[in-house]
C-alpha cells in the first residue's frame, strides 16, 4: 500500500509533462490526428522515449523486499529493481501516434532501462517494447479525429504492466527473487500505471477542450459584433458607419478607447481622450501611418503611440490593425488600453478577427456599390433600347398627322414629351411610385393607340389608394411594351391589354394581361432566368424587371408569367406592404 501511494505521488510529474506537451505545435497535430511529417513523428518518438526515461528515474528502487526512493540513479545492483511509471509515456505514445511511435518510444525507454542493469533489466527492457506495440495496435481501433477513451487508456496501461510482471517471472533469475518482487510491486504498478496513463490523456484532453471552449467564446463574441456592425459597415467606411461601429466595439471589447480612421483622417474616436481626437482631424500617429503603409498589426506602449501632449494618462498601450478591401489598405482600427498587460493573447485574436470581419463587410459594401451601378446601367440600357425605335415610329406618326389632324398631332407630341421626360427622370433615381409608372404608361399608350388605330384596346382596373406604393424605376412600362410588341397577331381582332392594380388580402397585385398569341412552354421557362434574344429588341425587358423586383424588394415579388399559345399572356407581380415600407 505504501508503494502504491508513493507511485501515485509521482503523477504530479505526469501532469506537468502532459501540460508541457500540449504547448508543442506538432504534438497538437498528432493529438488532432492531422498530417504529421516524418521528422515530427521522430521528434514525438524521442519526446515520449525521454518521458519514459524520466519515469524510470523517478521510480522506487526495490531491493530484498524493501522499497526506497532514489533520484537519478546511474545503475542498479544485481539484486535491485525499479517500481516505476516508464510504461505511461510508452503507452500514450502508441495510442496517439500508432505502432511506429509506440515501438520507437519503447525501444528508447526499454533500452535505457536495460543499460541500468539489475536482475530485471532484460525483462523490463523487453516489456517496454511490447507495451509500445500493444498501444500502437490499440491506436488502430480509435476512430480518426475522436478522443481516446479513458477506460481504454487505463486498460492498455494496466495490461502492459501486467505483461511486464509476466515477463519478469519468465525471464528474471533467480525465480524466487522475481516472484517476491512481483508480489511486492505487481498490483501497485498495474493500478498506478493504468491510472497514470488515463490521467496523462485526461490532462491533454482537458487543456485542449478548455482552449477550444475559449476559442469558441471568442468566435461567438466576434460573430455577435459582426452581426451588429454589418448594417453600418456595408455603407462603406464613412464617419457615420465608423461612429456606429466604434460604439458597438467599445461596449464589447475591454478597451479604454476605440478609434477608426481612413487613410488620411480620424473618422471616429470614442472613450478616453475623445475630447482630444476629433472627427476629421488628420492622422498624426507614426504607428498608424506605419500600419497604413505596411499592413502589419502594431502593438505598442504609450511613448510609441503618443501624438498629443494631453493624451490621457490612463492610456498606456494600443493595438492598431489594418482595414482592407481585397489587397488595398483603406483604413485602421485602433484599440487603446490602460496597460500592455490588458492586450492578452485572446484580446489580440479577437481584435485581429474583428479587423478581418470588418474588412469583409467593407468588401460587401464595395460589392453593393457595384451592384447598384450595374442596376443603374441595366435601367439605362433598357431605356436606350426603348427610346430610338419608339422615337422614330412616333415621329413618323406625328408627321403624318400634322396636315390631316393637327390637334391630334399636338396631343401626341405632348404625350411623347411627357414619356421621355419621365424616362430621363428615371435615370437619376432607383424607385418610383405606381402612380408615376401609370402616368408613363398612359403617355406611351396614347402614342401606341394612335399608331395602331383601332387595333389596340386598353382596359384599366386601378385602385388609386395603392398608387403611392414604391417599385423599382421603369417596372411597368416594359411589361406593357412587351405585351404590345409580342402579343399582336395577324388576325383581325384587336389586341386587348388590361392593366390591373388592386388589393389582394395584404398584397398589392399588379398585372398586365393581353389576348395575344401567347408564349411557347419552352420559351416561358427561361424568360425570367436569362436575357432572351429577340428580333424585336434586345430581350432584356422581362429578365431585367424580374431581377430588379427580386433584388430590390424580395424574391417573392419577382414576375409571375402565365401564358398559353393563342390564349394570351398574364405577367404579374405582388408587393408586400412591409417590403414596400422598408424600401
Amino acid at each position: 500500500m505504501e508503494l502504491f501511494i508513493i507511485m501515485l505521488e509521482r503523477l504530479g510529474i505526469i501532469v506537468m509533462v502532459a501540460f508541457v506537451m500540449t504547448r508543442i505545435p506538432f504534438f497538437r497535430r498528432l493529438i488532432d490526428d492531422r498530417d504529421v511529417t516524418l521528422s515530427q513523428r521522430i521528434s514525438v518518438t524521442l519526446l515520449f522515449g525521454f518521458f519514459g526515461i524520466i519515469g524510470t528515474y523517478t521510480g522506487v528502487v526495490v531491493s530484498t523486499g524493501e522499497a526506497s526512493y532514489m533520484m537519478w540513479l546511474s545503475d542498479l545492483a544485481q539484486d535491485e529493481a525499479i517500481a516505476n511509471s516508464r510504461v505511461i509515456g510508452i503507452v500514450v505514445a502508441g495510442l496517439l501516434g500508432g505502432w511506429k511511435v509506440g515501438l520507437g518510444a519503447g525501444i528508447i525507454a526499454g533500452g535505457h532501462r536495460f543499460l541500468l542493469g539489475g536482475f530485471t533489466g532484460v525483462a523490463c527492457g523487453l516489456s517496454a517494447i511490447i507495451a509500445g506495440l500493444i498501444a500502437g495496435i490499440a491506436h488502430r481501433y480509435v476512430k480518426k479525429g475522436a478522443n481516446i477513451s479513458l477506460p481504454l487508456t487505463f486498460f492498455i496501461g494496466a495490461l502492459s504492466e501486467t505483461i511486464q510482471m509476466g515477463i519478469i517471472l519468465l525471464v528474471a533469475k533467480p525465480y524466487d527473487q522475481a516472484l517476491a518482487l512481483v508480489e511486492l510491486i505487481g498490483f501497485p504498478m498495474i493500478i498506478a500505471n493504468g491510472v497514470g496513463a488515463a490521467v496523462f490523456v485526461l490532462i491533454i484532453r482537458s487543456v485542449i477542450k478548455e482552449e477550444e471552449k475559449m476559442a469558441a467564446v471568442q468566435s461567438g463574441r466576434a460573430l455577435s459584433i459582426a452581426e451588429h456592425t454589418i448594417t453600418y459597415m456595408r455603407q462603406g467606411l464613412t464617419q457615420n458607419s465608423a461612429n456606429q461601429t466604434c460604439n458597438i466595439l467599445l461596449r464589447e471589447v475591454n478597451a479604454s478607447a476605440v478609434s477608426m480612421t481612413d487613410r488620411e483622417s480620424i473618422l471616429c474616436y470614442l472613450g478616453k481622450g475623445s475630447e482630444i481626437y476629433l472627427e476629421g482631424h488628420q492622422i498624426k500617429t507614426e504607428a498608424t501611418k506605419q500600419v497604413l503603409e505596411t499592413g502589419e498589426t502594431f502593438i505598442g506602449m504609450q511613448k510609441e503611440i503618443r501624438d498629443h501632449d494631453d493624451l490621457p494618462r490612463e492610456i498606456k498601450a494600443a493595438m492598431i490593425v489594418p482595414l482592407k478591401q481585397k489587397d488595398d489598405i483603406v483604413g485602421t482600427l485602433k484599440f487603446y488600453f490602460r496597460s500592455e498587460k490588458e492586450i492578452t493573447v485572446l484580446e489580440k485574436e479577437l481584435v485581429q478577427g474583428l479587423a478581418r470581419l470588418l474588412s469583409t463587410q467593407l468588401e460587401l459594401a464595395k460589392v453593393e456599390d457595384l451592384k447598384k451601378i450595374a442596376r443603374e446601367t441595366e435601367i439605362k440600357a433598357l431605356q436606350a433600347q426603348v427610346s430610338p425605335h419608339f422615337l422614330f415610329n412616333t415621329i413618323n406618326i406625328i408627321v403624318s398627322m400634322i396636315r390631316t389632324d393637327p390637334e391630334r398631332a399636338r396631343k401626341l407630341l405632348l404625350s411623347l414629351s411627357n414619356f421621355f421626360r419621365q424616362n430621363l427622370a428615371g435615370t437619376n433615381k432607383a424607385w418610383s411610385s405606381l402612380g408615376d409608372e401609370v402616368k408613363q404608361i398612359k403617355s406611351y399608350l396614347e402614342i401606341q393607340e394612335a399608331r395602331f388605330a383601332g387595333e389596340l384596346e386598353v382596359e384599366w382596373d386601378v385602385d388609386e389608394v395603392l398608387l403611392h406604393l414604391q417599385v423599382p424605376t421603369l417596372t411597368m412600362q416594359p411589361l406593357v411594351e412587351n405585351a404590345i410588341k409580342h402579343g399582336r397577331t395577324s388576325s383581325n381582332e384587336p389586341l386587348q391589354v388590361k392593366i390591373t392594380i388592386m388589393k389582394a388580402n395584404t398584397l398589392c397585385y399588379v398585372s398586365i394581361e393581353d389576348n395575344g398569341k401567347g408564349i411557347s412552354t419552352e420559351k416561358l421557362s427561361t424568360l425570367t432566368k436569362q436575357p432572351i434574344e429577340s428580333d424585336k429588341g434586345a430581350g432584356i425587358g422581362l429578365y431585367n424587371v424580374h431581377r430588379r423586383l427580386s433584388d430590390m424588394i424580395s424574391p417573392d415579388s419577382g414576375l409571375t408569367i402565365v401564358s398559353e399559345p393563342s390564349k394570351g399572356t398574364i405577367v404579374s407581380f405582388s408587393l408586400k406592404h412591409h417590403d414596400i415600407e422598408d424600401s
